[in-house]
């Protein structure tokens, strides 16, 4: 067993004080006259604020945001006219709070309110139906708890009541309308509050935005993590459990989000207490610090590498699959980027394989007609006959840029390191299983037949996807090798073996890695600007663009060597 860290901190503070807990510590600190703002990211519990603020201010006017929507049904049908029709997908449209809310009442309110007493306006939009306050509070959520609590049935989406519905409904409306509805109005308020509240746990956490914003640029200073998080699925495996001590209670774990700042979080130490944050907030807040003044240029705020796992270990095959090429992902979903991507083997039973490419034999009409014939009902199809079933063992690196057919066998245990263009992944088939929930799991033939590059196959899988290994640099007890990624993506992986220390650069340019062999580590700052920080085995760590030079040196003594895979971005001509 590892010592994997589950709850990783970024430690603000030695004492707690600057992070209040409670409504009870909470109340005290905030204005007790005057017109208050309360805004809150959809799924926040505004009930429960609501509640807490008319206990403590009796005589003040308290409004929910959702009053002066539009009519539930007004806003379902709306929204899912701008959805569409497909049970995953949707484009990615500008859409803001103001297509929310009933723009006759609100201005009604605006006339007839009393002017004479204190308003506090809570939920959702409580920045623009009172842009005049004389403060401001953010109450702020992190996205794996959402997501856990439209499990639950919870919470319903952005001005709906459909708690309880669908959760993977609940999840594409969120993802695809609430959640950018509520990061646009997020990062053009934070800056004009004077707190920030967290309400993922019972207890609501406070901080003043002052601390926040200090928080932020102490974390972009300094090598982090951000918290993962482990997801059951259809073709999960146990090989997680045991290595990080993950609870019994699911089925397998499938997945673990251990670098994905659109869906991670990150979590601020205060002596003994914690405030948890959406990883997001330090890419939008601080991009240049953190991804580095090129990554901005050509991406904006946007966070570009992904690293995750995928474990199949005692599990069954990833849906055989392919990811959208660059025009399509432009033309169909508005996306900036697409997902280029590729399999790092942490480890690997005897029996595993990567399905990647095509075989010489593979006909499109025929693989058209075969694979759509097996989703209406028919055979399943011949997959070894489509596609190459290559033999994959511990540390192989395969890579797949957009465009590819691929998937991972049972007995695998991947780090997925691609770029992030979040949930775009066309399923051509899934073995003829059923989701977690009992339904056949949505299957995108159409997408995924327009977007296979015919011209991948045996010679170009085998000479140019496979374990594309030369050697960088060396050193007495060290060595960097390049493993890719392919020269049709952006980014760009070494793997760095190191015995006893290795000396790295930044080069103002974002580095993600993971201790991909080896027990432990150490990240130094050889000038001392960082404090030492520990990694561990199958640990994601990020150095910001910001800290330039670090050394990484090995804790397991002996001839033991550790090694590492970093990805970073090409640097643009």
């Amino acid at each position: 067993m590892t010592r994997y860290d589950k709850q990783p901190v970024v430690q603000v503070d030695d004492q707690p004080a600057p992070c209040a807990v409670g409504w009870s510590e909470i109340i005290p600190l905030l204005p007790d006259t005057g017109d208050l703002c309360i805004e809150c990211y959809p799924g926040a519990p505004v009930a429960d604020v609501i509640a807490a603020m008319r206990a403590a201010y009796p005589d003040a006017l308290v409004v929910d945001t959702a009053s002066l929507f539009k009519a539930p049904e007004v806003i379902d049908a709306a929204v899912a006219t701008h959805l569409g029709s497909d049970p995953v997908f949707a484009r990615f449209e500008t859409i803001g709070i103001d297509a929310f809310l009933d723009h006759a009442f609100l201005e009604t309110w605006r006339s007839t309110r009393a002017t004479d007493s204190r308003t506090i306006v809570v939920g959702p939009g409580a920045a623009t139906i009172l842009p005049s306050h004389d403060a401001a509070i953010y109450v702020s959520m992190a996205r794996w708890e959402l997501q856990q609590r439209q499990r639950r049935g919870q919470i319903a989406n952005l001005g709906s009541r459909n708690a309880g519905t669908r959760a993977a409904d609940l999840y594409r409306r969120a993802f695809f309308v609430d959640w950018r509805v509520g990061d646009e109005i997020k990062y053009e308020l934070l800056p004009a509050t004077q707190f920030v509240i967290e309400m993922n746990g019972p207890d609501p956490r406070m901080v003043s935005t002052a601390t926040y914003f200090r928080a932020l640029d102490l974390a972009v200073r300094r090598p982090i993590r951000v918290v993962p998080f482990f997801d059951a699925g259809p073709w999960g495996g146990q090989w997680m459990r045991a290595q990080f001590d993950l609870p019994d209670g699911p089925l397998n774990y499938a997945w673990c989000f251990d670098c994905v700042p659109e869906e991670n979080s990150l979590l601020l130490g205060f002596g003994d207490r914690r405030f948890e944050i959406p990883a997001l907030d330090l890419v939008r807040l601080r991009p240049e610090k953190l991804l580095g003044p090129a990554i901005v240029a050509h991406f904006g705020a946007e966070f570009p590498i992904r690293f995750d796992m995928l474990d199949t270990m005692g599990g069954g095959n990833l849906s055989l699959q392919v990811h959208p090429q660059q025009d399509y992902a432009r033309d169909a979903f508005n996306l900036r980027y697409t997902q280029d991507e590729s399999y790092y083997m942490l480890d690997a039973g005897d029996d595993a394989v990567v399905y990647l490419g095509l075989t010489d034999a593979a006909d499109p009409a025929v693989f058209a007609e075969t694979f759509t014939a097996a989703q209406n009902g028919g055979p399943p199809p011949d997959v070894d006959a489509f596609v190459n079933r290559i033999p994959a063992r511990k540390h192989d690196h395969f890579l797949i840029p957009a465009g590819t057919i691929h998937c991972s066998g049972s007995n695998a245990m991947v780090l997925e390191i691609s770029a992030t263009p979040y949930i775009f992944t066309f399923k051509l088939w899934d073995w003829e299983r059923l989701g977690l929930d009992g339904r056949p799991r949505p299957i995108h033939l159409e997408h995924g037949l327009a977007n296979i590059d015919w011209s991948r196959r045996e010679d170009f899988t085998r000479d140019e996807l496979v374990n594309q290994v030369t050697t960088v640099a060396e050193g007495s007890d060290w060595t960097r090798e390049r493993t890719g990624l392919h020269r049709l993506e952006f980014i760009e992986t070494e793997r760095i073996w190191f015995a006893s220390s290795v000396d790295l650069q930044t080069d103002r340019n974002l580095n993600v890695l993971n201790l991909v062999a080896g027990t432990a580590a150490v990240v130094e700052s050889p000038s001392g600007a960082f404090a030492p920080y520990e990694v561990h085995y199958a640990e994601t760590f990020i150095i910001p663009a910001e800290i330039g030079a670090y050394r990484l040196r090995s804790l397991d003594g002996g001839d033991a060597r550790c090694a590492v895979m970093r990805a970073y971005v090409r640097p643009h001509d």
